[in-house]
Protein backbone atom coordinates (compact mmCIF):
# COMPACT_ATOMS: atom_id res chain seq x y z
CA UNK A 1 0.00 0.00 0.00
CA UNK A 2 1.87 3.62 -0.93
CA UNK A 3 1.34 6.19 1.28
CA UNK A 4 0.05 9.50 1.21
CA UNK A 5 2.05 12.27 3.26
CA UNK A 6 0.25 14.58 5.76
CA UNK A 7 1.82 18.03 4.97
CA UNK A 8 1.52 19.93 8.28
CA UNK A 9 2.49 23.95 8.28
CA UNK A 10 2.71 26.21 10.60
CA UNK A 11 2.57 29.50 8.76
CA UNK A 12 0.02 30.43 5.54
CA UNK A 13 1.84 29.58 1.99
CA UNK A 14 2.59 32.75 0.29
CA UNK A 15 -0.13 33.02 -2.48
CA UNK A 16 -2.60 30.67 -0.61
CA UNK A 17 -4.97 34.10 -0.18
CA UNK A 18 -5.14 34.62 -3.27
CA UNK A 19 -5.30 31.42 -5.26
CA UNK A 20 -8.64 29.92 -6.46
CA UNK A 21 -9.97 25.99 -5.26
CA UNK A 22 -8.61 25.23 -9.14
CA UNK A 23 -5.20 26.81 -8.88
CA UNK A 24 -4.65 25.40 -5.05
CA UNK A 25 -2.70 22.28 -6.24
CA UNK A 26 0.11 24.50 -6.83
CA UNK A 27 0.78 25.55 -3.51
CA UNK A 28 -0.49 22.33 -1.72
CA UNK A 29 0.28 19.37 -3.92
CA UNK A 30 -0.77 16.83 -1.13
CA UNK A 31 -3.52 16.81 1.78
CA UNK A 32 -2.14 19.92 4.10
CA UNK A 33 -3.17 20.87 7.74
CA UNK A 34 -2.11 24.41 8.82
CA UNK A 35 -1.98 25.34 12.19
CA UNK A 36 -2.49 28.75 13.42
CA UNK A 37 -1.71 30.55 16.53
CA UNK A 38 -4.16 32.86 18.74
CA UNK A 39 -5.22 34.61 21.99
CA UNK A 40 -7.10 31.39 22.48
CA UNK A 41 -4.69 28.39 22.67
CA UNK A 42 -7.64 25.87 22.38
CA UNK A 43 -7.71 25.38 18.31
CA UNK A 44 -11.04 25.56 16.15
CA UNK A 45 -10.45 22.91 13.42
CA UNK A 46 -11.83 23.26 9.80
CA UNK A 47 -11.81 21.17 6.77
CA UNK A 48 -12.13 22.52 3.31
CA UNK A 49 -12.32 20.98 -0.02
CA UNK A 50 -13.01 17.03 0.96
CA UNK A 51 -15.00 17.35 -2.12
CA UNK A 52 -13.18 19.29 -4.76
CA UNK A 53 -16.08 20.67 -5.89
CA UNK A 54 -16.94 22.35 -3.20
CA UNK A 55 -15.32 25.59 -2.87
CA UNK A 56 -17.02 27.59 -0.64
CA UNK A 57 -15.66 26.32 2.41
CA UNK A 58 -12.09 27.23 0.68
CA UNK A 59 -13.15 30.99 -0.45
CA UNK A 60 -15.13 31.82 3.28
CA UNK A 61 -11.30 31.21 5.51
CA UNK A 62 -9.60 32.98 2.93
CA UNK A 63 -11.77 35.68 4.19
CA UNK A 64 -11.20 34.71 7.12
CA UNK A 65 -7.61 34.80 7.14
CA UNK A 66 -7.60 38.28 5.22
CA UNK A 67 -9.72 39.97 7.84
CA UNK A 68 -7.06 38.67 10.63
CA UNK A 69 -4.03 39.19 8.31
CA UNK A 70 -2.49 42.82 10.18
CA UNK A 71 -3.70 41.40 13.62
CA UNK A 72 -4.05 38.39 15.79
CA UNK A 73 -6.82 35.43 15.83
CA UNK A 74 -9.18 35.38 18.29
CA UNK A 75 -8.51 31.77 18.95
CA UNK A 76 -6.03 29.02 17.26
CA UNK A 77 -7.02 27.90 14.25
CA UNK A 78 -6.01 24.43 12.55
CA UNK A 79 -7.23 24.31 8.72
CA UNK A 80 -7.36 20.76 7.01
CA UNK A 81 -6.85 21.25 3.27
CA UNK A 82 -8.30 18.30 1.60
CA UNK A 83 -8.80 17.14 -1.95
CA UNK A 84 -6.88 19.42 -3.71
CA UNK A 85 -6.10 17.06 -6.60
CA UNK A 86 -9.86 16.75 -7.33
CA UNK A 87 -10.46 20.88 -7.12
CA UNK A 88 -7.90 20.95 -9.49
CA UNK A 89 -10.47 19.77 -11.98
CA UNK A 90 -13.72 20.79 -9.88
CA UNK A 91 -14.47 16.99 -8.86
CA UNK A 92 -15.70 15.89 -5.94
CA UNK A 93 -12.98 12.94 -6.61
CA UNK A 94 -10.49 11.48 -8.95
CA UNK A 95 -12.11 8.18 -10.72
CA UNK A 96 -9.18 6.13 -8.41
CA UNK A 97 -9.61 7.52 -5.07
CA UNK A 98 -12.06 7.60 -2.21
CA UNK A 99 -14.01 10.14 -1.07
CA UNK A 100 -12.38 12.13 1.19
CA UNK A 101 -15.65 12.44 3.49
CA UNK A 102 -15.63 8.65 4.19
CA UNK A 103 -12.08 8.08 5.10
CA UNK A 104 -12.33 9.08 8.68
CA UNK A 105 -12.12 6.54 11.66
CA UNK A 106 -15.68 4.22 12.07
CA UNK A 107 -15.26 4.19 8.32
CA UNK A 108 -16.25 1.05 6.87
CA UNK A 109 -13.65 1.02 3.82
CA UNK A 110 -10.61 -1.02 3.67
CA UNK A 111 -7.54 0.61 4.59
CA UNK A 112 -5.97 2.73 2.03
CA UNK A 113 -3.56 5.73 2.21
CA UNK A 114 -6.30 8.32 2.67
CA UNK A 115 -7.74 6.24 5.57
CA UNK A 116 -4.02 6.46 7.31
CA UNK A 117 -3.53 9.82 6.73
CA UNK A 118 -7.36 10.93 8.17
CA UNK A 119 -6.42 8.45 11.29
CA UNK A 120 -2.89 10.53 11.89
CA UNK A 121 -4.78 13.93 11.27
CA UNK A 122 -7.18 12.80 14.35
CA UNK A 123 -4.41 12.00 15.97
CA UNK A 124 -2.49 15.39 15.61
CA UNK A 125 -5.77 17.06 16.52
CA UNK A 126 -7.22 15.05 19.64
CA UNK A 127 -4.01 16.08 21.28
CA UNK A 128 -4.53 19.83 20.50
CA UNK A 129 -7.39 20.59 22.77
CA UNK A 130 -9.68 21.51 20.21
CA UNK A 131 -12.61 23.64 20.96
CA UNK A 132 -15.16 22.69 17.94
CA UNK A 133 -14.26 20.99 14.33
CA UNK A 134 -16.05 22.12 11.52
CA UNK A 135 -16.69 20.82 7.97
CA UNK A 136 -17.30 23.02 5.14
CA UNK A 137 -19.00 21.63 2.07
CA UNK A 138 -21.87 22.53 -0.79
CA UNK A 139 -24.67 20.89 -2.06
CA UNK A 140 -25.03 19.95 -5.84
CA UNK A 141 -28.98 20.14 -5.79
CA UNK A 142 -31.29 22.59 -4.68
CA UNK A 143 -30.79 22.35 -0.96
CA UNK A 144 -31.41 25.41 2.45
CA UNK A 145 -28.22 25.99 4.13
CA UNK A 146 -28.37 23.40 7.09
CA UNK A 147 -26.07 22.39 9.87
CA UNK A 148 -25.43 18.17 10.78
CA UNK A 149 -24.44 16.65 13.58
CA UNK A 150 -23.42 13.27 14.83
CA UNK A 151 -24.43 13.44 18.36
CA UNK A 152 -27.83 14.98 19.90
CA UNK A 153 -25.72 16.40 22.84
CA UNK A 154 -26.27 20.34 23.71
CA UNK A 155 -23.20 21.53 22.83
CA UNK A 156 -23.70 19.63 19.29
CA UNK A 157 -26.95 21.25 19.09
CA UNK A 158 -25.70 24.99 20.37
CA UNK A 159 -22.62 25.00 17.53
CA UNK A 160 -25.20 23.56 14.57
CA UNK A 161 -27.58 26.44 16.00
CA UNK A 162 -25.51 29.47 15.09
CA UNK A 163 -25.63 28.66 11.57
CA UNK A 164 -29.35 28.16 11.41
CA UNK A 165 -32.23 26.90 12.46
CA UNK A 166 -31.87 23.69 10.80
CA UNK A 167 -30.12 20.93 11.33
CA UNK A 168 -29.44 17.34 10.72
CA UNK A 169 -28.74 14.23 12.63
CA UNK A 170 -27.47 11.10 11.15
CA UNK A 171 -25.34 8.18 11.99
CA UNK A 172 -24.98 6.96 8.80
CA UNK A 173 -22.66 6.80 6.00
CA UNK A 174 -19.97 6.31 7.96
CA UNK A 175 -16.76 7.60 7.91
CA UNK A 176 -17.30 11.18 7.81
CA UNK A 177 -14.81 14.14 9.18
CA UNK A 178 -17.37 14.88 11.85
CA UNK A 179 -18.13 11.87 13.18
CA UNK A 180 -14.95 10.91 13.74
CA UNK A 181 -14.23 14.25 15.73
CA UNK A 182 -17.71 14.52 17.47
CA UNK A 183 -15.87 11.44 19.36
CA UNK A 184 -13.69 14.30 21.39
CA UNK A 185 -14.77 18.12 20.65
CA UNK A 186 -18.40 19.26 19.33
CA UNK A 187 -18.57 18.71 15.85
CA UNK A 188 -20.64 20.16 12.69
CA UNK A 189 -20.70 19.45 9.09
CA UNK A 190 -22.08 22.23 7.24
CA UNK A 191 -24.32 22.30 3.95
CA UNK A 192 -23.92 25.85 2.35
CA UNK A 193 -26.10 25.90 -0.62
CA UNK A 194 -24.46 25.57 -4.37
CA UNK A 195 -21.10 26.63 -5.17
CA UNK A 196 -20.94 29.72 -7.13
CA UNK A 197 -23.08 31.69 -4.85
CA UNK A 198 -21.76 34.22 -2.28
CA UNK A 199 -25.03 34.27 -0.01
CA UNK A 200 -23.24 30.73 0.84
CA UNK A 201 -19.44 32.11 1.60
CA UNK A 202 -20.58 35.03 3.65
CA UNK A 203 -22.85 32.57 5.67
CA UNK A 204 -19.78 30.63 5.77
CA UNK A 205 -17.44 33.45 6.80
CA UNK A 206 -20.18 34.95 9.05
CA UNK A 207 -20.23 31.52 11.15
CA UNK A 208 -16.53 30.65 11.20
CA UNK A 209 -15.87 33.94 12.67
CA UNK A 210 -18.46 33.63 15.15
CA UNK A 211 -16.95 30.32 16.23
CA UNK A 212 -13.48 32.16 16.64
CA UNK A 213 -14.87 34.96 18.54
CA UNK A 214 -16.78 32.70 21.28
CA UNK A 215 -15.18 31.75 24.45
CA UNK A 216 -17.55 28.59 25.18
CA UNK A 217 -20.19 27.46 23.28
CA UNK A 218 -23.65 28.78 25.05
CA UNK A 219 -24.45 26.75 27.96
CA UNK A 220 -28.25 27.10 28.33
CA UNK A 221 -30.27 23.83 27.33
CA UNK A 222 -31.35 24.91 23.55
CA UNK A 223 -35.00 24.78 23.35
CA UNK A 224 -37.40 23.13 20.31
CA UNK A 225 -38.71 26.55 19.20
CA UNK A 226 -35.31 27.95 18.56
CA UNK A 227 -34.98 25.19 15.64
CA UNK A 228 -36.33 22.59 13.30
CA UNK A 229 -34.51 19.39 13.53
CA UNK A 230 -34.69 16.34 11.49
CA UNK A 231 -33.28 12.64 11.40
CA UNK A 232 -31.93 10.62 8.51
CA UNK A 233 -33.50 7.70 8.72
CA UNK A 234 -32.08 5.89 5.01
CA UNK A 235 -29.64 6.85 2.43
CA UNK A 236 -30.95 6.45 -1.50
CA UNK A 237 -28.98 4.50 -4.20
CA UNK A 238 -29.57 3.75 -8.01
CA UNK A 239 -28.62 0.14 -8.28
CA UNK A 240 -25.59 -0.37 -9.68
CA UNK A 241 -27.21 -2.49 -12.46
CA UNK A 242 -29.76 -0.01 -13.79
CA UNK A 243 -29.13 2.51 -16.20
CA UNK A 244 -30.83 5.99 -15.14
CA UNK A 245 -31.29 9.31 -16.93
CA UNK A 246 -33.17 12.42 -16.72
CA UNK A 247 -33.38 12.93 -20.11
CA UNK A 248 -32.78 9.91 -22.22
CA UNK A 249 -36.59 8.36 -22.65
CA UNK A 250 -34.81 4.56 -23.37
CA UNK A 251 -33.27 4.46 -19.82
CA UNK A 252 -33.77 1.88 -17.51
CA UNK A 253 -34.89 4.34 -14.87
CA UNK A 254 -35.50 8.20 -16.22
CA UNK A 255 -36.31 10.56 -13.40
CA UNK A 256 -38.26 13.48 -13.34
CA UNK A 257 -36.52 16.45 -14.34
CA UNK A 258 -37.75 18.82 -10.98
CA UNK A 259 -36.38 15.70 -8.33
CA UNK A 260 -34.86 18.32 -6.62
CA UNK A 261 -37.17 20.88 -5.92
CA UNK A 262 -38.64 18.43 -3.25
CA UNK A 263 -35.30 18.84 -1.08
CA UNK A 264 -36.21 19.38 2.56
CA UNK A 265 -40.04 18.93 1.83
CA UNK A 266 -42.32 16.91 3.30
CA UNK A 267 -44.00 14.34 0.47
CA UNK A 268 -46.75 12.60 0.59
CA UNK A 269 -47.24 8.62 -0.18
CA UNK A 270 -47.69 8.01 -3.87
CA UNK A 271 -45.30 10.43 -5.23
CA UNK A 272 -43.87 9.92 -8.57
CA UNK A 273 -39.82 9.96 -8.71
CA UNK A 274 -39.62 8.95 -12.35
CA UNK A 275 -40.93 5.89 -14.54
CA UNK A 276 -39.49 2.56 -14.47
CA UNK A 277 -39.07 0.09 -17.40
CA UNK A 278 -38.58 -3.10 -14.74
CA UNK A 279 -41.66 -3.82 -12.85
CA UNK A 280 -40.65 -6.36 -11.18
CA UNK A 281 -37.63 -5.15 -9.48
CA UNK A 282 -36.94 -1.77 -7.35
CA UNK A 283 -34.00 0.69 -9.49
CA UNK A 284 -33.27 2.11 -5.85
CA UNK A 285 -32.04 0.72 -2.77
CA UNK A 286 -32.68 2.19 0.46
CA UNK A 287 -30.46 1.38 3.92
CA UNK A 288 -31.37 2.46 7.49
CA UNK A 289 -28.58 3.92 9.41
CA UNK A 290 -27.35 -0.06 10.42
CA UNK A 291 -27.61 -0.80 6.84
CA UNK A 292 -30.44 -2.74 6.90
CA UNK A 293 -32.36 -2.98 3.48
CA UNK A 294 -35.36 -0.61 3.86
CA UNK A 295 -36.07 -0.39 0.28
CA UNK A 296 -39.48 -1.74 -0.02
CA UNK A 297 -40.91 0.63 3.17
CA UNK A 298 -39.97 3.57 1.40
CA UNK A 299 -40.53 2.64 -2.57
CA UNK A 300 -42.44 0.53 -5.05
CA UNK A 301 -43.03 0.56 -8.49
CA UNK A 302 -46.59 1.07 -9.49
CA UNK A 303 -47.89 0.38 -13.39
CA UNK A 304 -44.21 1.69 -14.23
CA UNK A 305 -43.73 4.29 -11.73
CA UNK A 306 -41.32 4.61 -9.01
CA UNK A 307 -43.68 5.90 -6.15
CA UNK A 308 -43.10 6.42 -2.21
CA UNK A 309 -44.83 4.36 -0.29
CA UNK A 310 -44.85 6.58 3.13
CA UNK A 311 -44.92 10.13 3.79
CA UNK A 312 -40.98 11.23 4.15
CA UNK A 313 -38.62 13.97 3.76
CA UNK A 314 -35.72 13.77 1.04
CA UNK A 315 -32.39 15.96 0.82
CA UNK A 316 -29.37 16.20 -1.38
CA UNK A 317 -31.49 15.44 -4.43
CA UNK A 318 -29.10 16.62 -7.51
CA UNK A 319 -29.73 16.51 -11.40
CA UNK A 320 -25.59 15.59 -11.56
CA UNK A 321 -25.93 12.15 -12.59
CA UNK A 322 -21.97 11.53 -11.70
CA UNK A 323 -22.58 12.35 -8.39
CA UNK A 324 -25.01 10.27 -7.94
CA UNK A 325 -23.19 7.17 -8.70
CA UNK A 326 -20.58 8.60 -6.97
CA UNK A 327 -22.40 9.10 -3.88
CA UNK A 328 -26.11 8.69 -3.81
CA UNK A 329 -29.38 9.58 -5.14
CA UNK A 330 -31.22 11.70 -1.79
CA UNK A 331 -31.42 10.70 1.89
CA UNK A 332 -34.75 10.55 3.70
CA UNK A 333 -35.54 12.52 7.12
CA UNK A 334 -38.44 12.51 9.54
CA UNK A 335 -38.41 15.44 12.19
CA UNK A 336 -36.80 14.89 15.53
CA UNK A 337 -39.00 16.90 18.69
CA UNK A 338 -36.61 17.45 21.61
Amino acid sequence: MSSLRLNQLDYLPEGLLEATSETLHTLLPEPTLVHLPGKQAAPLFVSVLLHGNEPTGFMAIQLLLKKYQNKPLPRSLSIFFGNTDAARHNLRRLDMQPDFNRIWPGTEMPDCPETALANEIVAVMKQRGLFASIDLHNNTGLNPHYACINKLDNDFLQLAALFGRLIVYFTHPKGVQSAAFAEFCPAVTLECGRPGQQHGVEHALEFLNSCLNLVELPQHQIQARDIDLFHTVAQVKIDDSVNFSFDRPDADLLLNQDLERMNFTEISPGTVLGTSKNNASLPVIAKDESGKNVTDDFFSVQNGELQLNRRTMPSMLTLDERVIRQDCLCYLMERIHL
